[in-house]
């Protein structure tokens, strides 16, 4: 029975991004595509490229073009520099996995840290006092009269 809930609740989630490469909209690839001009996604430029883009993607979607359609035609124009968002093959990989890697790899190295500090802390507070530690016996003294008063 669980698994049927999981299997809904997937297809539930899934079924919007499906559409939305079946039927996309301007909106939705403006914030997906760069302007070769300033190099800010469509929703944010104002030149006349970016416009020209915005014109051809309405064109696009009015034919029926899917979005991968229509950002296969644009990266064949412009190149892959036109996606906001490198894609998920090849040497670009690395663009999506290098982070997540450095975060782990920082977590790793602030765990290995924090586990050393820890047991040095513990190996110090059960060490003996040695004479070097001690306090010089006129300082001792004035610390205890000091004491005292109070």
């Amino acid at each position: 029975m669980r698994g049927l809930g999981a299997l809904v609740a997937a297809l539930a989630l899934a079924a919007p991004a499906v559409a939305s490469e079946r039927h996309p909209t301007l909106v939705e690839l403006e914030g997906e595509v760069i302007c070769p001009t300033c190099h800010t996604t469509l929703d944010q430029s104002n030149s006349l490229e970016a416009r020209r883009i915005e014109l051809f993607i309405s064109k696009r979607i009015a034919a029926g073009d899917t979005k991968s359609e229509i950002k296969a035609k644009l990266v064949a124009q412009f190149g892959t520099a036109v996606l906001a968002a490198p894609p998920r093959r090849g040497f670009n990989l690395l663009a999506w996995w290098l982070p997540i890697g450095g975060i782990l790899a920082a977590g790793v190295i602030l765990a290995i840290a924090a586990w050393r500090w820890s047991h040095l802390r513990e190996r110090a507070g059960n060490e003996p006092v040695t004479a070097a530690a001690q306090l010089d016996p006129e300082l001792e003294r004035k610390l205890e009269e000091e004491l005292a008063r109070y």
